[in-house]
């Protein structure tokens, strides 16, 4: 065998192995590189997520029914010459975390109303047995999807839009609720008034309990409150428990089922309308300050 040929055979082995291991290493760091781009991509995903840049699409809903144990008819009861109802849509209209704002009542008259004003209006069941489970109905007969969903409820016509805009973000910020609402510092006479809901919060702003009526330091809840739409769809379907049963409170159930709650807390002097005495009581409160 010849010596130089067997040398060059050599040569041109090794310059073949030398490519392909090139050619492999080369495949190796695009593998590489592409793997750190997937997951550059994925924790970026992640960090979104976590930081608030979901749950963007926001509806505002106010549940309005006219058969009421306490106040039949109260959404159209007059405050200072407006209807309450009006009241409340004109407060809400004001919040910028808002995509849209809809009345979902059962009732024609309230119906009626609303549209007077230029309200949108969605006709739900009367079988609704609180406001959670017809925003609900009213969420499922719309055309559009949305993340967030804010049960406005209409016997509190002074509701600041800042609450509202605040109770969103608390809930876009917090991953691990379903739900968000708005506490105040409670009056001392307010403290045993059966129709104002306490409210006990944790250190890191999460609800533990609401009650009616024990005699404790509470937070007075307002009647506004933020759902993540996924789960105002379940929360039909979930047992009612024994808190919620005992205190006639709907949020009760979201706690006694495992669910988080965020709780922010605001300044703000409440003045929701529980019974027709409140109705004086509010326009009283107006007068005083000039609003009309």
């Amino acid at each position: 065998m010849n010596p130089m040929s067997v040398c060059k055979t050599t040569s041109s082995s090794l310059s073949s192995s030398s490519s392909t291991a090139t050619a492999k290493k080369w495949i190796v760091h695009g593998l590489l590189a592409g793997a750190a781009i997937a997951v550059a991509i994925g924790a970026r995903a992640y960090h979104l997520s976590r930081s608030g840049r979901f749950r963007s699409r926001v509806v505002g809903i106010i549940p309005a029914r006219f058969a009421s144990s306490r106040f039949q008819g109260k959404p159209l009861v007059h405050i200072l010459g407006k209807p309450m109802i009006q009241r409340t849509w004109e407060r809400a209209k004001l919040a910028s975390s808002l995509d849209y704002l809809v009345v979902a009542t059962d009732d024609e008259k309230i119906a009626e109303c609303c549209r007077g004003f230029g309200a949108n209006v969605i006709m739900t069941s009367e079988s609704c047995r609180n406001g959670t489970e017809r925003c609900n109905e009213a969420l499922e007969k719309m055309d559009k999807k949305y993340d967030i969903v804010v049960n406005i409820q209409g016997d509190e016509p002074l509701i600041e839009p800042e609450i509202i805009d605040g109770i969103v973000k608390a809930l876009q910020a917090a991953p691990d609720a379903v739900f968000s609402t708005a506490v105040t510092s409670l009056k001392p006479e307010d403290a045993f008034d059966p129709n104002r809901v306490k409210c006990i919060v944790d250190n890191r702003g999460y609800a533990m309990s609401g009650k009616v009526n024990p005699q404790f330091p509470y937070l007075l809840h307002l009647g506004i409150q933020s759902f993540d739409a996924k789960f105002l769809k379940i929360y039909p379907e979930l047992q009612p428990t024994p808190l919620q049963l005992e205190e006639d409170l709907e949020q009760l159930k979201v706690l006694e089922n495992g669910y988080k709650m965020k709780v922010i807390k605001v300044d703000h002097e409440a003045h929701g309308v529980d019974t027709p005495e409140d109705v004086e009581k509010i326009e009283s409160f107006m007068r005083e300050r000039n609003l009309s």
